[in-house]
């Protein structure tokens, strides 16, 4: 009974994301080169973004709601690039007055 109420796989998504966020602080304190950097930086990067999304967002639990789901990604993605870029643009572009 115990077991089924103990949230395990989020126990493990928890300490799987503290790992992965330790591992990416390497690349601030250890003295690697810039390609390293990039290269431990986008690959825990992906894990994670992938770690969240099986594992506390439920991504592959249900079919009948997949749909919606799927465009929620896709609406949430649209969203972070246009702020990024939105930034980018006046920013870093310099258009503004």
């Amino acid at each position: 009974m115990i077991k089924q109420l103990f949230p395990i796989r989020h126990v493990m998504g928890y300490l799987a994301s503290l790992v992965l966020s330790a591992a990416a602080l390497i690349v601030i304190y250890g003295d690697l080169s810039h390609t390293a950097n990039v290269v431990v930086l986008t690959v825990t990067a992906i894990i994670q973004a992938s770690l969240q999304l099986f594992v506390f967002m439920h991504i592959g639990e249900s079919a009948d709601t997949k749909k919606e789901l799927y465009v929620n990604i896709a609406y949430a993605l649209f969203v972070g690039l246009i702020t990024l870029f939105g930034t980018l643009f006046i920013f870093v572009w310099g258009w503004y007055s």
